[in-house]
């Protein structure tokens, strides 16, 4: 049986990003369901913790832009108006990686994925990316602009837009 997800995002989300480490701020640190963002958290979070946690989150939101910007003049604007908000279909868990539950699942980062031996059939794309496209899972880089830069999200999105079409 395993724990519930907890994070910060939508309840029944489609996308669902795993991350080894939580904000450094007190509500996150016992944090053990998944909470949805309200107007206001993510600078709220940006501008308590530092250029770490806004990196994380102009990431997500720019990669979801680029999967579907409909409604939204830009990432920015996207981010601020609905990434991981209850309506976004998003989450950033904190928890192991429950693969039975649907959507696409993307674990931040190869260190990590190792840490959590998962039982997955993993196939490399290339240096940067592993799949098993029948758990829907992505072993992607960690999401920063250096280790995700704006030609391997492209690659990402890709790979997730293949998940969801197969």
């Amino acid at each position: 049986m395993t724990n519930p997800p907890c994070g910060l995002g939508a309840k029944n989300p489609q996308l669902l990003v795993y991350i080894a480490n939580r904000p450094p701020l007190d509500e996150y640190q016992t944090l053990c369901h998944v909470k949805a963002l309200q107007f206001g958290d993510i600078a709220g979070i940006a501008q308590q913790t530092g250029n770490h946690w806004r990196k994380i989150f102009n990431v997500y939101a720019k990669l979801v832009f680029a999967l579907n910007p409909v409604g939204h003049s830009s990432w920015q604007n996207y981010r601020d108006n609905l990434l991981l908000t209850k309506d976004s279909q998003q989450a950033l868990l904190f928890s192991r990686p429950d693969l039975q539950q649907p959507g696409v699942h993307i674990i931040t980062g190869r260190t990590y994925a190792k840490s959590l031996q998962l039982d997955a059939c993993l196939v490399p794309i290339d240096a940067d990316f592993q799949i098993d496209s029948a758990q829907r899972l992505i072993i992607a880089p960690y999401f920063d602009y250096r280790q995700l830069n704006n030609e391997k999200m492209a690659r990402l999105s890709k790979l997730i837009q293949q998940l969801n079409q197969g």
